[in-house]
Formats: C-alpha cells, structure tokens, sequence
C-alpha cells in the first residue's frame, strides 16, 4: 500500500524493504502522527461518552449521593489509605473511591479532595515480610504500596485538585524511625496539573527541599469567599509550625478562611474523643497534637476547621470535639479514619468517605459518610450510608 514489501533474509529473519527509503520515511512519520491523533480523539470520546456513569448502571440506587442544596458545593476527604495499600486485593478499593469520587465531580459540586495521610503502611520496606511483626501485615513491598495509592490518585489528575498530607507510616523504615519518606517521589508538585492554579505555598521538608509535605492551597469559593487549606507533615517540626503560623496571620491571608490538615490531632476510642498529648514515635525533632493546636489555634482569628486521621477503632472510625482557644472562640476538630472497619487487616476500610458539604449561608458544613463499594451492587446499597452521629452531623464554624 505504502511501497513496501516484506522479504525473507537467508538466515530466516522478516525485515520490511521500500523502494524509496526517504519516501518510506515520511510515509511511516506521517501515519504514526495520524495514528496518535486518532488515538487521542478516541481516548477524548470514550472519556466524554462514559464520564456521566457514576455507578454501576444495573444498581438502582434507592438513596444515591446528592447536594441538600442545590446551591452548595463540596469537598471529598478520605481517611487513611494504607490498609488498602498494603495488600495487593484490598488496592482496587480504593482506586474505586477515587474514580467514584471524580465521576460524582458535577453531581456533588467538588471543589477539592483532602487525604488524612498515612499513604502507605510502611514507607522503606524492600520486601514485604516484616519482620517486626509476628503475624504478616502486607503482601506487597513498600514501593508497590506507594505507586498503588499514586495510582488511585492519578484518577483525580486534570480533575480535580487534591491534598494530601503525610502521616506515620510514611516515614522511616518501618513507622517513622526517622524523617525520611519517599512521598516526594511519588507525589511531585508536577503531578496534578490542576495545582497550578491553587498552590500558593510550600515549606522545605527536613532535608531542606521543598516538597508538598508542609503546602497552603487557596481557592476562592462560592458564598464561601477565599479559603486556604494548609497541609502539614506528622508531627511537624518548629519551622513547618512557625512556616504555617507566619502564613495565616500575613497580610495577604488574615482574612482567608483556613483548613488545616495534618495527620495526628485526635484520639477516639469506643468512649471518647480526646487531643493527642504525646505519642513514641522514634523521628526527631517533632511536635504532638496539643503542642500543634497550642501554636496555632490559641489566638488564632481564622482558623475555621482541623482535619485528621491516624486513630481509629474497629468499632469507631470518626469523632470530633471542639478547641476552645484563648480568644473563646470554638474551631471544630474532626477525626476521620475508616482504615480498622473489617479489622486491622481486612479490606482496609469498606470504601467509607466522608461527603462533606458547604452550605450557601457560609458557615455551616453538613456531614455525611458514604461507601462507593457497597454502593456497587443492590444486594449491599442499603449498607451504603452511616447514618449514626459520629458520621453524620453538622458544623457550624465560628
């Protein structure tokens, strides 16, 4: 068709022979550059086509996800993801969340993603035996963990804009030994190109580069005005604390509404909910829970909302108390952390997310849990809400 023809060599081998090399050249340029372009209006189409399927098309859902206003808009957050990461069949579920998560972008009104941290269930390990542990606690290896949970992220890259922030088990060998983490390789400030629109700040991680373990995202938001969601490491140091101090109170953001995101703050256990004083983690040097919320809540004028993982029950994923602080005015701390629901080393956490929903008037957020997974099927929908009030419950922030 193109001028060439396939001839056999002596010794057997198949190789193609034009009559026109420099022709033959151009031809075969020229039709990969036709084959690349209908391979991207294909992808275009099947994207387009399919994008509005946000459940499985045989479930009927009884009580699907939608906005108590038609004027709000909402945020994702998503509880620690490393017991899903850390087993190899439990790794689809989550990446399930995700891609639910960004086909429900138009049907809930998301503005933004939020991760509680703990991406992985150990940052360093070359195997996957561990051997600190007398009963296996992963089958895959510390790299398979991390490039699991990018990948479930890469379903929201060019969607929607996320925030992650790191957690224990992202750093050191086995649980924060020390502040190394391989979050950066995985999670590079180029990864989601929609955070060059709402990354403002970054502060350098303990070796000094500057990486999204301490990062500020502003977003100007309807009825809501302008919103800054700081994401700060485990445990952070004096200079990540000082970094998002200086932040919040400067000219520019002073009158920003701020979410602070960090891994640690919250304890919940089956009777109560309690800040974090102190914890034996081996990473040095480091601030805990109380510290934290000391240095930058006490006289703190705009700091509406602290969000956190990291503790949780089999019996209790969620919790959330008020901090009072030294001006009087109450900021609301919540606790979201599915990762125990099915036990320590089930499924990693039923495919629970929180639905969190910012209402017209400004200042009241309605909570609501829900899981995609047992959404999937008709046989388990009606398990597809927690409805008690740990998991669904109003805020309204001062």
């Amino acid at each position: 068709m193109f001028g060439v023809k396939v001839s056999s060599s002596k010794r057997g081998r198949r190789f193609v022979r034009s009559r026109d090399a420099h022709t033959n050249t151009k031809e075969i340029l020229y039709m990969s550059k036709i084959g690349k372009f209908i391979f991207v209006l294909f992808s275009v189409f099947a994207v387009s086509a399919f994008a509005d399927v946000s459940n499985p098309p045989d479930v009927k859902l009884k009580n699907p996800p939608a906005l108590e206003n038609k004027d709000s808009f909402s945020m994702i957050l998503l509880g620690d993801p490393q017991t899903y990461s850390k087993f190899s069949f439990s790794q689809p579920i989550f990446e399930l969340m995700t891609a639910w998560t960004a086909a429900h972008k138009d049907v809930l009104n998301i503005k933004l993603v939020l991760c509680t941290g703990d991406l992985v269930e150990h940052n360093g390990m070359l195997t996957k035996f561990n051997p600190k542990m007398k009963s296996e606690t992963t089958n895959v290896p510390s790299a398979l963990q991390w490039e699991s949970t990018a990948r479930a992220f890469s379903r929201l890259d060019g969607v929607l804009p996320y925030v992650l922030c790191t957690g224990n088990h992202d750093y050191g060998f086995y649980c924060s030994e020390n502040r190394d983490t391989q979050f950066a390789k995985y999670f590079p400030i180029t990864k989601n190109p929609l955070w060059r629109d709402c990354l403002v700040e970054t502060a350098p991680d303990s070796h000094g580069v500057m990486t999204l373990e301490n990062a500020a995202y502003e977003f100007d938001l309807p009825n809501w005005g302008k919103v800054l969601v700081i994401s700060l490491e485990f445990a952070p140091r004096d200079e990540s604390i000082d970094w998002a101090k200086k932040l919040m109170t400067s000219e520019r953001y002073k009158n920003h509404k701020v979410i602070l995101l960090t891994h640690s703050i919250l304890r919940v256990n089956k009777k109560e909910v309690a800040v974090i004083q102190t914890e034996k983690y081996k990473l040095q040097p480091r601030n805990y829970a109380e510290a934290v919320l000391k240095r930058l809540a006490d006289d703190s004028d705009n700091l509406k909302l602290v969000l956190c993982g990291h503790s949780g029950r089999p019996n209790r994923m969620s919790g959330n108390i008020d901090y009072t602080n030294a001006k009087g005015r109450k900021i609301p701390l919540v606790l979201f952390n599915p990762q125990s629901c099915g036990g320590w080393h089930g499924n990693g956490g039923d495919g629970w997310l929180r639905i969190m929903e910012f209402m017209p008037d400004g200042k009241t957020v309605s909570m609501r849990t829900y899981s995609p997974l047992f959404a999937a099927s008709e046989r388990t929908q009606d398990l597809s809400w927690n409805r008690d009030s740990d998991n669904e419950f109003r805020l309204v922030l001062e």
